[in-house]
């Protein structure tokens, strides 16, 4: 079982291939990489396909996805021969990111991670610090106290235009929606193209301060009600 104590290792000297052959050795079947079928989505499978390492592939489907989105999942399995595993949310109400954005994330995204995480002592998420703010500190290895496993980052230090160029070279499948504005691609309601001159995440959650889904923070994003 994963501890909070930090390997004496020099994690942030690694390259991200590196970083994914540690992981597989460390944690063997305790180890999980999480999908948004984005483009860092895309260089993960791929480097484990090339790395030949088994490790299990979890989807969170929040059920409002582009299609885009759908399709590029489905063109990575052809290619890759991936078995998914799927977390969906448990009876979402409707249209609820209108009104409580942060509570809509918690029952599409947030709990729905909490049970794919909860056989696994390690996680490889696909975020990178140029990402936003709120990315900024983030590790190549850190501890999530909020999931009691270990955060694996592989693309940490990772450019959008290094990730694009990992892309172009290998050949690999990636969602259409990048060409088309959205550096960042979430669920329908909330996600929208860039203009120019704005940040990789400003398409989400636009006109609002809300920066994240909630499933990158450790501290509890939504307190019970009194009521």
């Amino acid at each position: 079982m994963a501890t909070a104590r930090l390997p004496d290792l020099n994690f942030e000297a690694m390259s991200a291939e590196e970083v994914l052959r540690w992981a597989a050795e460390e944690f063997g079947d305790g180890l999980c990489l999480t999908c948004s079928w984005q483009r860092q989505s895309s260089v993960l499978i791929h480097m484990l396909s090339e790395l030949e390492l088994d490790v299990d592939i979890v989807e969170l489907d929040t059920m409002v996805l582009f299609p885009e989105t759908y399709e590029t999942r489905d063109r990575l399995v052809e290619r890759y021969g991936l078995e998914l595993t799927s977390f969906r949310p448990i009876d979402p109400p409707d249209r609820l990111w209108e009104t409580k954005p942060d509570e809509c994330c918690h029952i599409r995204k947030v709990e729905p991670l909490e049970r794919a995480l909860a056989g696994y002592d390690a996680w490889i998420t696909g975020i990178r610090r140029e990402q936003s703010p709120s990315r900024s500190g983030a590790r190549r290895v850190e501890w999530s106290e909020r999931y009691g496993v270990w955060k694996i980052q592989p693309l940490v230090d990772w450019n959008a235009k290094r990730v694009e160029a990992y892309v172009h070279v290998n050949e690999i499948p990636y969602n259409p929606l990048h060409d088309v504005g959205y550096p960042s691609i979430g669920c329908i309601p909330c996600t929208r193209p860039v203009k120019a001159g704005e940040g990789e995440r400003a398409g989400r959650w636009a006109g609002s301060e809300k920066l994240e889904c909630g499933i990158h923070i450790n501290a509890p994003l939504i307190k019970e009600s009194d009521d």
